[in-house]
């Protein structure tokens, strides 16, 4: 077996079965993740992720900066969805001080955060096709997508991706004239783009092939894992923080959530692609409603909360991310804990890969969504 140099792998035969490592430094991991499957043929046998590789010990860092200095880590879990790992830290934050957010903020807060679940949803459709091993086009397409939300974000705050917008408190700017045109314009083109998704995706014969009764991800077996967002949804759990316990708006605007039953690659991906839709319905509604006011409440300069301890969770684009946060009374927190999905949605790959075969490995991770970023931290 010839082995590209550069690239790692290394085999051994034990009986019939062969070993192999799939990275870590492979194109179709999303980052640097490792896979070592046994396999009899092309079947996986067993396979065991490993991962680490981009550890940069976060939460231990966290505890030597201010609860300021440390909204610049929350950027670089999922820094393909900033919006939402600032805003969970930033509720912790204000659940352990009792900071009271204007209603303007609150609405600002939704607006990014459903640009960024669009946004992010995008990149996941748009790789997941690629990993799929026929489709780079749609890529291209849901990646101009993303560009225009993110020149939102420059326009709003002069950073694109390493936003730290979102703060305890409320935002760190308000939204100008011209990014709340930019955002309208972006909303108007959403349902003609997410049609335009699907007409290269959905129905295409090699993609419902690839992807239909692929990494079957049971209802019961979710639930046990503690998976959540778009996977635990895929499997037909119907459940949503925005709605089983509303923040930042979420009990003013009206949204279903999608749900499938078939627990699938190709399931998780409607659900991505129904979310989308639902964000759009979201976006226009706070748009509709969003307040004259302050952006950020009473906040005192040196900040240093009183003993105790909180814990806030959000629906980001891949499910539940939380922040534990225990106060003694410094200005910097003794302890700062995270919960990232794709670390513990992870937990299910080396079940759903196995039976499968090697390329089907490669398509089931896509359709988990991870970044690395998060589940290393």
């Amino acid at each position: 077996m010839e082995i590209p140099v550069g690239q790692q792998e290394e085999t051994f035969r034990e009986g019939d079965l062969l070993t192999i490592n799939m990275g870590p430094q492979h194109p179709s991991t999303h980052g640097v993740f490792r896979m070592i499957l046994t396999l009899d043929g092309e079947t996986v046998v067993s396979c065991r992720p490993v991962m680490g590789y981009l550890h940069r010990s976060v939460e231990k860092l966290a505890e030597s900066r201010t609860y300021m200095q440390n909204i610049i880590f929350t950027d670089r879990l999922d820094y393909l969805a900033p919006m939402t790992t600032n805003l969970p830290y930033a509720m912790a934050i204000e659940n352990l001080a009792g900071i009271e957010v204007p209603e303007r903020a609150q609405y600002i807060r939704l607006i990014m955060c459903e640009l960024q679940r669009f946004a992010s949803h995008c990149v996941a459709i748009g790789t997941f096709a690629s990993d799929t091993g026929a489709f780079f086009t749609p890529m291209m397409y849901t990646f101009r997508e993303r560009e225009r939300v993110l020149d939102i974000y420059d326009e709003a705050c002069g950073a694109r991706m390493t936003v730290s917008y979102i703060r305890y408190g409320g935002v760190a700017r308000d939204l100008t004239d011209r990014a709340l045109g930019l955002i309208r314009s972006v909303v108007d083109d959403m349902d003609r783009n997410i049609d335009e998704f699907e007409s290269m995706m959905t129905e295409n014969e090699i993609f419902r092939a690839r992807t239909i009764g692929i990494g079957v991800l049971p209802a019961e077996m979710a639930v046990d894992y503690s998976i959540t967002g778009p996977m635990l949804r895929a499997s037909g759990v119907e459940y949503d923080i925005r709605k089983a316990e509303p923040y930042s708006m979420y009990d003013r605007v009206e949204f279903d959530v999608p749900t499938r039953q078939g627990g699938d690659c190709y399931d998780r991906y409607m659900v991505r692609v129904a979310e989308m839709r639902q964000c759009r319905r979201i976006l226009q509604q706070a748009l509709r409603d969003l307040p004259e006011g302050p952006i950020v409440g009473k906040v005192p300069k040196v900040f240093r909360p009183a003993k105790g301890y909180a814990y806030a969770r959000t629906e980001s684009p891949k499910g539940e991310i939380g922040f534990y946060l225990v106060s003694d009374g410094k200005v910097e927190p003794y302890r700062f804990h995270i919960r990232a999905p794709s670390f513990i949605n992870l937990g299910v790959l080396a079940p759903l890969v196995v039976g499968h075969k090697v390329a089907d490995a490669v398509v089931i991770l896509g359709s988990i969504d991870i970044v690395m970023g998060e589940v290393d931290r």
